[in-house]
């Protein structure tokens, strides 16, 4: 009679463990792995404490369950920041001031403008949105000497790849000992954008000059038929970028001046599964074959799939709406909470549909002057309707904060690689 009495305790107890939560979901290791025949368990399950179902996007979801999307957990690792970047932040952005009458921030010179933002903060998604636009944690120049574009089809797979060259320099908010501005006052950045191959591209790419501004980018391009280049209009910040499937507006997932999208609203802050701590190459060069590319899931359909180690990362989300004329509707982002780095994004047509993904895989990356930088290994623009996508990876080769001289990011340059 006891031993029955003791079981049925223990029944009981069991019972309001599991009612209670306790027992209800398993805790999720490193290396497990969430896919389409595992999802609908996994979502009742917690890395870390929190639910798979709010760690992921309703839109990951998706993805997981019809497009194929593998995602293999990473314990939740640190990212180092800059030395030079947190002391600006520290020592600049107690002078920094946000107007909403002109929607532009005052007396910014170096550093996040606006670190200590909540969910109470007035005009908070703006002020976020321009902590990204003078603020990525990347220091003063930015050099991809040769980064590879993947084209691939959801049926064909891999199509062809192309190389370019991306060299930024920062005239403003510039770090280290050269917390100063250099050049013209009026002048944000400076960007080189150009192919190197195939042949019959090499030399196509642009020049382009952002202001510290509402004014609209100064952009040239230079054309092969007639071996010179040509100023174009100021809205080339939302034109296509080549044949790819990426606009201008979409490097680093948002690259426009914070007052030429006319609204943007803070949707919330949670956590989400996202690459941010790649330390492994996404561009294999001595590899052959799709062993070239480990951040992309080349072998299986739909052949655009990143891959990765996803860890728990706690972001802001933002939804951007964008102007008339752009061919987006919205884009809604998702920011780290710790930097102005975006990791990915829901984009949406001029119906309101959902059109493109974007994802990148973020991690630390050594500087020249031996600081720390935020490198996006990979990005990935995935469009749906189309069944296309493009998908950027970064070479070895990247480096940033070399010496460089603003002359030295200029059209002539264009005009010289064109000419190579």
């Amino acid at each position: 009679m006891k031993t029955i009495t003791s079981v049925k305790r223990l029944a009981l107890a069991v019972g309001l463990l599991t009612s209670s939560g306790f027992l209800s979901a398993a805790d999720l290791a490193a290396g497990d792995v969430i896919n389409a025949a595992n999802l609908d368990q996994r979502l009742d399950e917690t890395f870390h404490g929190d639910a798979i179902s709010t760690l992921l996007t309703d839109r990951q979801k998706k993805l997981v369950l019809e497009e194929g999307l593998v995602i293999t957990l990473k314990d939740p690792e640190d990212i180092p920041m800059g030395e030079d970047y947190l002391a600006a932040t520290e020592q600049y952005s107690g002078t920094v001031t946000f107007n909403p009458d002109t929607r532009m921030m005052e007396g910014w010179k170096a550093g996040i403008p606006f670190p200590d933002i909540d969910l109470e903060t007035p005009n908070a998604a703006e002020k976020l949105i321009w902590n990204h636009h003078v603020a990525q944690p990347s220091k003063n120049y930015q050099e991809y000497p040769d980064f590879t574009y993947l084209f691939v089809d959801d049926d064909r797979g891999l199509e062809r790849t192309q190389q370019w060259v991306l060299k930024r320099l920062y005239l403003k908010g510039r770090l280290g000992e050269e917390t100063t501005e250099v050049g013209d006052e009026n002048i944000l950045f400076k960007q080189l954008l150009y192919a190197t191959y195939p042949a019959d591209i090499r030399g196509l790419g642009l020049f382009t000059i952002r202001y510290d501004s509402p004014k609209l980018d100064d952009s040239w391009a230079y054309i092969k038929s007639v071996r010179r280049t040509r100023r174009l209009s100021g809205g080339t910040w939302m034109d296509p970028i080549g044949g790819t499937d990426q606009l201008n507006d979409d490097i680093e997932i948002f690259n426009a001046h914070p007052t030429w999208y006319p609204e943007y609203k803070l949707l919330g802050k949670k956590k989400v599964l996202v690459i941010a701590n790649r330390k492994d190459k996404g561009w294999v060069r001595e590899e052959s074959g799709n062993g070239q590319y480990p951040a992309v899931d080349l072998d299986n359909a739909p052949y655009w799939n990143p891959v990765g180690e996803w860890e728990p990362r706690e972001v802001w989300v933002i939804e951007a709406t964008a102007p008339p004329e752009h061919p987006y509707s919205k884009k809604v982002l998702y920011m780290d909470t710790q930097f102005p780095r975006f990791y990915m994004a829901d984009v949406y047509d001029r119906k309101g549909e959902f059109w493109k993904w974007m994802f990148y895989q973020l991690g630390p990356y050594p500087t020249y002057d031996n600081d720390t930088a935020i490198l996006s290994h990979a990005g990935f623009t995935i469009d749906y309707q189309r069944r296309h996508a493009t998908i950027f990876l970064v070479s070895p080769e990247t480096s940033f904060n070399t010496p460089v001289k603003p002359n030295e990011i200029s059209l002539r340059q264009l005009e010289q690689a064109a000419a190579r």
